[in-house]
């Protein structure tokens, strides 16, 4: 094995296992002794441990999962010199989180580890990205649906601020994960509020269907 070859292969299996840490099942084991994949919606993710764990362990799984996908970006970047590679690392760092092998690959959606992947490959996305979850939390209540659309503007930075149409295929392809692992869910939300508009526009943010 050459050490190119070498080098793809610590990156895509690191990449699995850095993502496959599931920080919101550690953390509401530890804080409260919960399954998080049990409770709320039943997702691994920090949404999930900020409704059912907390808004410091919510936090703290965010950091760590948005972490990951930079941290995979940034080893596969320092190891490898290929877009390539590294678009295979982000990847595999978001299907980690989706499907880890420490839970009998039950996992979560991929949102925020997917976020890390972004802002790594494109900072502009972190002040225009925050620009519209904010603006559009404030007007449904609804931090999931705010940060999801926030992330369609990664595509667009990729072609109207770095005019790398692989950016934008890579972009494009990824925001698939989230979206195919989230159509049980959104069904799931519809049956219960009755209408989109129930779904959509929320009370507040403690409401959740």
């Amino acid at each position: 094995m050459t050490n190119e070859a070498l080098a793809i292969a610590i990156i895509i299996i690191g990449a699995y296992l850095l993502g496959s840490i599931p920080s919101p099942y550690i953390v509401g084991r530890l804080r409260k002794g919960i399954d998080i994949r049990q409770v709320g919606s039943r997702n691994m993710g920090a949404m999930n441990t900020f409704y059912n764990v907390g808004i410091a362990p919510g936090f703290l799984v965010l950091a760590a999962d948005v972490g990951k996908g930079a941290a995979a970006m940034a080893i596969a970047q320092w190891l490898s010199d290929s877009n390539l590679v590294m678009f295979f690392a982000g990847a595999t760092v978001v299907l980690g989180h989706n499907f880890p092998v420490w839970l009998k690959f039950k996992g979560g959606k991929g949102g925020a580890p997917l976020v890390g992947v972004f802002i790594y490959l494109m900072p502009w996305g972190i002040p225009i990205g925050l620009s519209i979850f904010f603006v559009l939390l404030y007007f449904t209540r609804f931090p999931t649906l705010s940060y999801s659309i926030a992330l369609l503007c990664f595509p667009f930075i990729a072609w109207l601020i770095h005019h790398n149409g692989d950016y934008v295929i890579f972009s494009l392809l990824m925001l698939l994960i989230p979206f195919v692992r989230y159509i049980p869910r959104i069904r799931e939300m519809r049956a219960k509020g009755g209408s989109w508009s129930r779904v959509i526009k929320r009370r507040d943010l403690k409401d959740r269907l």
